[in-house]
């Protein structure tokens, strides 16, 4: 089946994860895949009747959370569609004014159309910043009842977008899937490296949202003894000026942005405990990676995240008052290293049992399947070879 794939694959984010974990998976397993993704024009392969066909779309700005596209660009889709034929489109929702334009465009061509709607969210509103990202799901709503499919992470997102009008037959819960191949407990150099007996991981942006602050507040304010090390992987907006007040005088190292997979890999393997304070999220991919190396997380219930470490298989804290909660929970990893054993192996084990890439690939097959009309076992795949 050919899937034309709409999303992102710069600047680095959780979107860029997904699309590239989801395609190359789909690749993987026979299907022909188009990306289709807003970059300059010579950045990208223009259409061809190839397995993967790589589109530029134009634009005038994009950023890790939206994009403003150029007003050609619905044209140079609708033309990239025509000529590339294929059996679905599927959008990655990259929060740009085309994910608006979509269903007319994909209506106009008889293309069948499915939405991956992901936009971090807290379904109690507790705060100015989930306010917001509640008026983004308001906003979307009546737009995406228009998708044949909406793929969301949770039951929390799907009552949501159901409340918000879009009709329950359209909403599909797929959770984010993790490579349980790539990602597996295994042996790192890096907490010698570090001089570390203990190690705790943040990994993600740091950004407002991600309420990066409220844990290193706690950090300071809780006596960890020289041997323990908060360890910052990542970068954004506000890295420079929390780097004023918080280093290594308090335990805390910040490594900085990590592109090489295998890198972030030796990283979280190294890890005792995984942390993750965030006041909005969707479905962390960065907490499933850490989960399926076995370590043991602590992490908001904010988005779907406290869903993936309940009963068990993780410390789960209320958005409210996250520095307050880390000072007590802190602690007691450092003292009960027993205890963040088995955290991360119920980790592990929840992973395996609900999050894995090949799970998550199996349920999309069988939804492009619906959304076309065409059994899967029996779609003729002549014209692209067998899968």
């Amino acid at each position: 089946m050919h899937i034309a794939w709409l999303g992102k694959k710069t600047p680095f984010c959780g979107n860029v994860t997904y699309g590239r974990e989801v395609t190359n998976a789909l690749l993987d397993r026979g299907h022909p895949v188009s990306f289709l993704h807003f970059a300059q024009p010579d950045s990208a392969h223009a259409p061809v009747a190839s397995s993967c066909a790589e589109i530029a779309l134009p634009f005038l700005y994009k950023s890790q959370v939206y994009t403003i596209p150029t007003l050609k660009s619905s044209r140079v889709l609708m033309r990239s569609l025509q000529h590339l034929k294929p059996d679905l489109v599927h959008a990655s929702l990259t929060l740009s004014t085309l994910d608006f334009r979509l269903p007319d465009i994909c209506t106009t061509l008889n293309i069948p159309l499915v939405a991956t709607f992901h936009p971090p969210f807290d379904s109690k509103i507790r705060n100015l910043k989930s306010s917001t990202q509640y008026l983004t799901y308001q906003f979307y709503a009546p737009f995406l009842a228009n998708y044949d499919r909406v793929i969301v992470f949770s039951n929390i997102q799907k009552d949501l977008l159901v409340r918000l009008g879009v009709p329950d037959r359209r909403v599909t819960i797929i959770p984010n899937g993790v490579d349980i191949q790539k990602y597996f407990p295994g042996s790192s150099p890096l907490k010698t490296r570090l001089n570390a007996e203990r190690l705790y991981v943040y990994m993600g942006r740091i950004a407002t949202e991600k309420n990066v602050e409220a844990m290193l507040k706690a950090w300071k304010q809780t006596p960890m003894g020289p041997r323990t090390k908060l360890l910052i992987v990542g970068d954004g907006p506000l890295a420079a000026s929390l780097k004023q007040f918080y280093g290594p005088q308090d335990g805390i190292i910040w490594y900085g942005y990590e592109a090489d997979e295998q890198r972030r890999i030796e990283i979280l393997r190294a890890a005792d405990v995984f942390i993750l304070p965030s006041l909005v999220e969707g479905l962390s991919l960065a907490l499933l990676e850490a989960m399926a190396c076995g370590v043991a997380c602590i992490a908001t219930d904010a988005g779907a995240d406290g869903e993936v470490i309940d009963q068990g298989a993780g410390m789960v804290m209320d958005t409210h008052d996250v520095t307050g909660q880390l000072k007590t929970l802190l602690p007691i990893c450092r003292d009960h290293p027993e205890l963040v054993k088995l955290l991360g192996q119920k980790a592990r084990e929840r992973v395996l049992d609900r999050y894995t890439l090949h799970y998550n690939i199996t349920r999309l097959e069988h939804l492009y399947s619906e959304v076309v009309e065409v059994p899967l076992v029996e779609y003729n795949y002549s014209q692209w070879g067998s899968p």
